[in-house]
């Protein structure tokens, strides 16, 4: 396991680029009006720290989160939100870290999205709510679980097209996602694919 945390100068440049793209989505969202309720934001930055999760492990993709989540709270000039959103997506992070961990072979990427993207919500909404001592706020938890729902689905399927599109020679050994006894990869869009191919 060692092996796959090394920070090559390959391995840094896509951490770069997945933390520059998960900045930019983060402060485009920012320009954007709020889904639903007040707070409630599309999400999309968060398929560049799944992308760091499924291609290495959640040693990088914690990395990509928290200068993502930092550099946003600075340049987006609300380093304040940093409470809520550093701390949510920490905790959403760890949970969808350990689904991989013990259901990989059980659990789809989108699934592991959609669950996690509920309880960032849920944590976020948790905090703000222990910050001012306002548990009415947990009337807007239906809704903003089903802003985490269709949300998730959206950055689960375009890290799984992520995923299949580009080459595995481009940040191999992505580690989630090969099997255990070191087969070559196979990722959940091509494994989907293959079962459709072979239940014919």
């Amino acid at each position: 396991m060692m092996k796959y945390m090394q920070f090559s100068a390959k391995k840094l440049a896509i951490l770069s680029v997945l933390t520059a793209l998960g900045l930019l989505s983060f402060l485009l969202e920012n320009l954007l009006p709020p889904l639903f309720v007040p707070g409630a934001k599309p999400g999309l930055s968060n398929l560049f720290t799944l992308l760091a999760l499924v291609w290495f492990s959640p040693a990088e993709a914690f990395v990509v989160l928290i200068l993502r989540t930092v550099l946003g709270g600075v340049f987006g000039g609300n380093v304040s939100a940093l409470l809520y959103s550093l701390t949510a997506g920490v905790v959403a992070l760890t949970a969808s870290s350990l689904l991989f961990k013990f259901f990989s072979r059980k659990i789809t990427v989108v699934a592991v999205s959609a669950f996690s993207a509920c309880l960032h919500n849920t944590v976020q909404l948790a905090v703000y709510a222990l910050l001012t001592s306002n548990a009415g706020v947990f009337g807007y938890l239906p809704i903003l679980l089903l802003a985490g729902v269709l949300s998730g689905l959206v950055v689960g399927v375009l890290t799984v097209a992520a995923v299949r599109i580009v080459p595995l020679k481009a940040v191999y050994p992505a580690p989630l996602l090969l099997p255990e006894d070191g087969a070559p990869f196979s990722s959940p869009a091509e494994k989907a694919r293959e079962h459709d191919e072979t239940g014919k």
